[in-house]
């Protein structure tokens, strides 16, 4: 390695301090083992700083623009003059940098070591960092992920990465959106909450693919009725640049023009290097075992990194988990199913467990309900349509227990800690129908959707 000077050495050596890092890094703190951070730019990764928490404080103030510009429909009457992006991403830094302060206070508090700098790991339990090494009795690889790119589609001014979107300084008056995943849906929402003209080209059949038929279906009806055009099936052959817009050329044709493109095809993991060290890599995911840990002993890789739903609290959870087996503790890995999942966009979609297509080719024997939230007295205050569906495996009257909750509305992803337990405990529908639910609220919908899979539906018409 070219440099004498012996290692640095601690129980816990972390490449990375995006979500599952700094995770990682707290928990074994607070288990008594000393911990390294290495992390190149600031501690909380992509979620915290071009994720997560900067992305959702645009979508709330999409949302306060969409509730001021519907107001008189309650009766307020409020006019919206204008968006001022330079105040919106100055409250959005706001959230953003007190978070990180708080996050910055935790670390320290743990008396967690943070290495500001690009480290590489080399095998042996040892990464580089300028010169440096430093050692671990165990290394943790959580690089995470960045923007996947598109070889004939380069980024410039106006073809831009969720990065660049997230800073853009002005609202396009015209913006189209390749890719109908999460993060396309969130900004194809958020834009035209800010008064765009959106476009939504999706290559697969559905917005969401991820996701259950019956929510792709429920969200892209809703983005529709809010002016937002949806093209599923699309693919693009090409885009540039053109003056002051840019222009999209689509498989049989087609073009289109628009003052900006957001490329949103979704992430890839930053593993550049590991397979040089003889980490094992599978299409560019670290390979693992069922307890996450690599081909070279002593040496694991979480989040991003791990194939499988790329979502912070996924890489919370692995970080935990890594820190507690390093401990000497006996931790259970929570399945990927069981984590719940959550897209931010006007109407939102919340989802635990199996869709009704995965159930069914699972399980064979299955029953669906959906409940209308046409019928929940808060969500009609709310003003917000959509609905609740949750499956079961085996017949309504006398099956199994529930599989997988699936939800469309304004605010549903606030019920999704009771559709995990439902899901994660695998409860019975007759477990749940006797919970009492506060009136009037949402929650009120998923208790219902259970009511009538326990054969027992109280606000459904028969």
């Amino acid at each position: 390695m070219g440099d004498s000077r012996p290692a640095q050495h601690s129980d816990v050596l972390i490449l990375g301090g995006g979500s599952a890092g700094y995770a990682c890094a707290l928990r074994a703190g607070q288990l008594g083992l000393s911990a390294t951070l290495i992390e190149t730019d600031k501690v909380g990764g992509t979620c915290l700083h071009r994720g997560c928490i900067p992305t959702k404080a645009l979508l709330h103030a999409a949302e306060v623009a969409d509730v001021t510009r519907a107001a008189e429909r309650f009766g307020v009457r409020a006019t919206l003059t204008a968006i001022d992006m330079a105040a919106v991403h100055a409250y959005k830094q706001s959230v953003v940098d007190r978070l990180h302060t708080g996050l910055n206070g935790l670390i320290a508090g743990r008396g967690i070591a943070v290495i500001q700098g690009v480290g590489r790991y080399v095998g042996n339990r040892t990464v580089v960092v300028d010169g440096n090494p430093y050692t671990g009795r165990a290394v943790v690889l959580a690089t995470g992920s960045a923007s996947r790119a598109i070889a004939n589609i380069p980024i410039g001014d106006r073809i831009m990465s969720s990065d660049h979107a997230l800073q853009l300084p002005e609202i396009p008056r015209t913006a189209i959106v390749l890719g109908g995943g999460v993060i396309g849906v969130e900004f194809a929402s958020m834009w035209a909450s800010y008064g765009a003209e959106v476009t939504v080209l999706e290559a697969m059949p559905r917005l969401l693919p991820g996701e259950d038929d019956w929510s792709s279906t429920t969200l892209e009806r809703a983005l529709r009725r809010r002016g937002i055009t949806v093209k599923a099936g699309a693919t693009v052959t090409g885009a540039r640049q053109n003056g002051a817009g840019v222009a999209v050329e689509l498989a049989g044709g087609e073009a289109m023009e628009a003052d900006v493109l957001l490329v949103a095809v979704g992430r890839e993991p930053r593993s550049a290097g590991f397979a040089e060290a003889g980490i094992a890599t599978d299409r560019g995911f670290v390979a693992v075992d069922r307890r996450l840990t690599t081909n070279h002993g002593g040496v694991y890789a979480v989040g991003d990194l791990v194939a499988g739903p790329q979502l912070a609290h996924r890489g919370f959870a692995h970080g935990i988990y890594v820190a507690e087996q390093i401990a000497g503790r006996d931790p259970v890995l929570l399945a990927d199913q069981l984590i719940p999942r959550v897209t931010y966009a006007h109407p939102q979609v919340a989802s635990v467990g199996l869709t009704e297509s995965s159930a069914r080719e699972q399980y064979g024997d299955i029953t669906a309900i959906v409940y209308d939230l046409g019928g929940n007295a808060k969500s009609q205050i709310l003003r917000t349509a959509g609905g609740v569906k949750v499956i079961r495996r085996g017949r309504a009257d006398s099956g199994g227990p529930v599989v997988g909750v699936h939800m469309v509305g304004d605010r549903v992803g606030e019920l999704i800690g009771e559709a995990q337990l439902m899901v994660g405990w695998e409860a019975l529908p007759t477990d749940v129908a006797p919970f009492v639910h506060a009136h009037p609220t949402q929650n009120e919908a998923l208790g219902e959707a259970v009511l009538a899979l326990a054969g027992s539906p109280l606000h459904i018409h028969a």
